[in-house]
């Protein structure tokens, strides 16, 4: 009975797909994407330059379009990496409380892991927190490198007037371009709250195992609660982040803030924000001398929509003694 029931189901979402095959919309492929050009300088605890570089921190090419009235698709590539498939979406959206897509995306795991790095982001890239613990960078509290993505299917949608909104989704939780190697998926899911549109109160959870290699598998658990105030001037977010990783899972923390305020120049038709971010991650919490703290000022200059310049100043301290600067400059443009 649970079958016919299962197959009535599938039958009835695919004909209700199907219906909308014929509508009269415009189906031809949309190419957008982005470029980073950026200049680092790093500088050790006394100011002494160690390096710098010019480099391309990412180059995206995009495209998409509209199958039918409520199927929609999507591909992205990084042009950096090799290069890359990041995002390959297939959408079908039944109305606002309820839509289903499927394929590689960012998992719905924090507010900031599913921005755009070069203009929904108001620093250079992601905070330390989300490129430490959500899964960006190759490190032992998180051996992903999976720049945010993983593998499956995710249900999501907004009810009572847009006050929820959810996100929540099944996944190989071995990252981008992996297939799953072990007996367990990933579950993630957010839920926003907004009592008024410019607020935004936020909790998500990631639970599953991964497996890079032998010394490298267990558990990927991670939590997170937020909050988010944002409108056509300012920007506060905040959100604290738990994490275990591995067999005999090593327990981390992060806690990242952020706040900017836009002012119009040049009689409105351009504008600058000064942005001050500070990061914490404590990379074992049995370790006292395991915690970092990064605090960031920066220039978010924005001349035209399609083109943004973001100077950053980092100092980076770890209570095991460990100090260092950093300067980086990021040319952002879009097409």
């Amino acid at each position: 009975m649970r079958r016919k029931h299962i197959f009535l189901l599938v039958l009835l979402l695919t004909i209700n797909i199907l219906s909308f095959a014929q509508e009269n919309i415009d189906r031809t492929p949309k190419i957008s994407g982005f470029a980073q050009f950026r200049f680092d300088t790093d500088f050790d605890k006394d100011f002494k330059l160690q390096n710098n570089t010019f480099r391309f921190h990412r180059v995206s090419l995009s495209l998409g379009g509209d199958l039918t009235e409520k199927l929609s698709w999507s591909l992205s590539g990084d042009f950096t990496r090799q290069p890359m498939l990041v995002n390959a979406i297939i959408n079908y959206s039944l109305c606002d409380a309820f839509a289903i897509q499927a394929g590689q995306f960012k998992t719905p795991f924090t507010i900031e892991n599913e921005m755009n790095p070069a203009f929904g982001c108001e620093i250079i890239d992601y905070g330390n927190s989300i490129k430490q613990l959500v899964g960006y960078e190759n490190s032992y509290i998180s051996p992903l490198g999976a720049l945010g993505c993983d593998i499956g299917v995710m249900a999501s949608g907004k009810l009572y007037n847009d006050v929820f909104e959810y996100k929540i989704g099944v996944f190989n939780g071995n990252g981008i371009n992996n297939i799953d190697n072990n007996d367990n998926k990933a579950i993630v899911g957010r839920l926003d709250v907004h009592p008024i549109k410019e607020l935004t109160f936020t909790g998500a959870i990631r639970l599953g195992d991964y497996y890079c290699d032998t010394l490298y598998h267990g558990k990927f658990n991670r939590w997170t609660a937020g909050i988010q105030y944002k409108n056509n001037k300012i920007v506060v977010r905040s959100e604290f982040i738990g994490a275990e990783t591995g067999d005999d899972p090593l327990k981390s923390n992060s806690f990242y803030a952020v706040a900017g305020y836009w002012f119009d120049i040049c009689k409105g038709k351009q504008r600058i924000m000064p942005v001050l971010r500070y990061d914490r991650i404590h990379t074992d919490i049995s370790l006292k001398e395991s915690v970092a703290n990064y605090y960031i000022a920066g220039i978010y200059y924005l001349p035209i929509p399609q083109l943004n310049l973001k100077v950053n100043y980092q100092y980076e301290r770890w209570d095991s003694g460990k100090e260092g600067h950093q300067i980086v400059a990021i040319i952002n443009f879009k097409f």
